[in-house]
């Protein structure tokens, strides 16, 4: 058996898993590796009929290796880790999720299938689901991948005739035809640099998005960011742009504007916080222009739509303070979005620090009342509001919410923006953000109790 037909996967996390699926069903060889030996991981092998290796024997990795000449990364495998390095230096193949699925689509009976493209440091999973409901609300069978509950190569056996794809840095960073026909690149700010070795190779992985692009795709760029805006102009595409108050696609006089004309009434979208309205932009740029959608799909799609749980979610009313579960946001960008949709705000922020600068939490210091620190790197936490605001330290998130609630009144939001990632205390962002609404609730409970 020759090595070229033979993949090493690498991390066997929902994405790796499919990706060994795919090409397993397709008849190619794989071996599977990881970094920790589960008895789940050898049950999946053996399904497969495929060998496993535990990563921690270097030896046994540094001989498979020697027996292929592709590798098969999982996202969450960092481009520093020994097995891509060493793959890189050896001069293998290295192929994410989203290129293996794209060749496969390509090579699809009928032809492959539209796909949309999302990439940017926040926003990407709301602006994903917006444009699959945009395509839905079009009569297309639409489905939100990639960087989602369900990785793209998993979606190529359904029905579906187009997909948004979300588009993480983790899977752009090592393709090599991959394109779609219109895409966006949202925003651009340091994040995942304990994945990536640093903003530069951050920065390139999203601009893979638009390095393969061909005559007629669509760039989707912000209008006030230069970086990116360059990115778009140097590829084959046309470029579009959107921005809050200008672009192609922008708000003005309370409605949503295209090139095409309005669009719809912002009081009509089921929620119109400021990134709700520009995540809405950047969706409808890019149903509209791959011309898969006309401006009414979008209205109808906004006018219902949900979004994804732990993104600025409202939880509860207590005493006349509102309470929002932003679990989701892991980086100071992220976390300064939510900061910026309210005002009078106890935060509750920490965890552990991806190696980012955590002060830009106070570049909205006027609108923070109090912070309520949490998880390993609660000094830094504590750091950035130095003679900004009063900061506590909780022990866990049940004390966390405990003291929220003491240094709250009417008027004010409690807001879980942590600018930080769970795995401190929690396997994820969703463990997080379900026990912070538990803890809330309990609360909540508690004084209607005492009220009765």
């Amino acid at each position: 058996m020759s090595a070229e037909q033979t993949t090493l996967v690498f991390g066997l996390g929902v994405a790796g898993m499919a990706v060994a699926q795919a090409l397993h069903e397709r008849g190619l060889t794989v071996i599977l590796a990881d970094d920790n030996a589960t008895e789940q991981h050898q049950a999946f092998a053996r399904s497969l009929h495929c060998e496993f290796v535990e990563a921690s024997d270097e030896t046994a990795v540094a001989n498979i290796l020697q027996r292929i000449t592709r590798l098969a990364p999982a996202p969450g495998i960092s481009e520093s880790h020994h097995v891509v390095s060493t793959a890189r230096q050896m001069g293998l193949t290295i192929s994410s999720e989203l290129e293996l699925a794209y060749d496969f689509e390509e090579l699809r009976n009928g032809g492959p299938r539209p796909m949309l493209g999302i990439t940017g440091t926040d926003g990407k999973t709301t602006t994903t689901l917006m444009t699959a409901a945009m395509l839905h609300a079009a009569g297309h069978k639409s489905m939100a991948v990639g960087n989602t509950e369900t990785p793209l190569i998993a979606a190529l056996g359904t029905d579906a005739q187009v997909f948004a794809v979300e588009c993480s840095s983790f899977r752009l960073a090592n393709i090599e035809n991959f394109r779609t026909r219109a895409s966006v690149w949202l925003n651009l700010a340091p994040d995942h640099l304990d994945w990536h070795a640093d903003m530069h190779s951050y920065a390139s992985a999203k601009a893979q998005l638009w390095a393969h692009t061909r005559a007629g795709d669509v760039a989707v760029a912000p209008v006030d960011d230069a970086q990116i805006l360059h990115v778009a102009h140097e590829s084959t595409a046309r470029t579009v742009t959107f921005g809050a108050t200008h672009g192609d696609y922008h708000a003005q006089d309370g409605r949503l504007n295209s090139p095409h004309g309005s669009i719809m009434n912002i009081a009509d979208m089921k929620r119109a916080m400021p990134h709700d309205i520009t995540n809405a932009l950047a969706a409808a740029a890019i149903s509209i222009e791959s011309g898969l959608v006309e401006p009414s799909h979008v209205a109808r799609a906004l006018s219902e739509f949900d979004n994804a749980p732990h993104r600025i979610e409202f939880v509860e009313m207590i005493d006349g303070v509102r309470w929002f579960n932003d679990s989701k946001a892991t980086s100071p960008h992220a976390a300064s979005v939510a900061i910026k949709s309210f005002d009078n705000i106890v935060l509750i922020a920490g965890g552990r620090n991806k190696g980012l600068d955590l002060s830009l939490l106070a570049d909205q210091s006027q609108r923070i009342k109090a912070v309520v620190a949490i998880g390993d790197d609660a000094n830094e936490i504590e750091k950035a509001f130095t003679d900004v605001c009063r900061v506590v330290h909780a022990t866990s998130m049940k004390d966390a919410v405990v003291h929220a609630h003491k240094l709250a009144t009417s008027g004010d939001v409690v807001l879980l923006s942590p600018a930080c990632t769970s795995y401190d205390w929690y396997n994820n962002y969703m463990e997080r953000g379900n026990d912070f609404m538990h803890c809330v609730r309990e609360i909540a409970k508690s004084n209607q109790q005492s009220s009765n």
